[in-house]
């Protein structure tokens, strides 16, 4: 009984050195095209209370509560949400805004872990339409070492910005095709 325990004091020994080494900071990011200007598809990014029509996050949690607050849209426009344990609990605050270019977001989780992360959505205009790039950046702490370790902070977020990306291609586009002159 006491060779188990010892072997299981190095494993866990061992697994939380290397933990430990893992990237303090994490990047994920994605790009899609939106076959629409740079100025269509930003006030769908610029303006939070947009945000339920093509995020992926409103779909997994269509009970949540979002709380509103600052300006309609741009710096200082935040939103607070609530919702199961897909969407947690947290706030978005809009830190910069450049028209038609790109929207910085400050990203503080509470539940089901803190963090404080920076969301950027860069804007470039690209064959007729719109090449829109998301990322989220922040440090990672122990519990996001360990997690990243084994299922990969990327693949966890990555295919929520894919889907988040694609559903903007198709409220933007719809929005756009809407709009054109007959």
């Amino acid at each position: 009984m006491q060779t188990l325990f010892l072997l299981l004091a190095v494993i866990l020994g061992f697994a939380v050195i290397v933990i430990s080494w893992r990237p303090d900071k994490f990047s994920v990011a994605r790009s899609g095209f939106v076959g629409a200007p740079p100025e269509a598809v930003f006030p769908h990014i610029a303006d939070l209370h947009k945000w339920d029509a093509w995020s992926p996050w409103a779909k997994l949690d269509p009970n949540a509560t979002n709380e509103f607050d600052g300006p309609e849209q741009g710096p200082g426009a935040s939103m607070r949400w609530a919702g199961n344990r897909n969407v947690g609990v947290g706030k978005m605050t809009i830190t910069e805004a450049v028209p038609g270019e790109r929207i910085r977001i400050r990203l503080q989780f509470e539940k089901p872990f803190e963090a404080d992360n920076q969301v950027d959505f860069v804007l470039k205009s690209e064959n007729g339409g719109t090449n829109v790039s998301w990322s989220m950046s922040g440090k990672n702490g122990f519990i996001g070492k360990a997690m990243d370790m084994f299922y990969g902070c990327d693949r966890m977020i990555g295919g929520q910005y894919e889907k988040g990306l694609a559903n903007l291609k198709a409220v933007v586009e719809a929005e756009t095709a809407r709009t054109l002159p007959e």
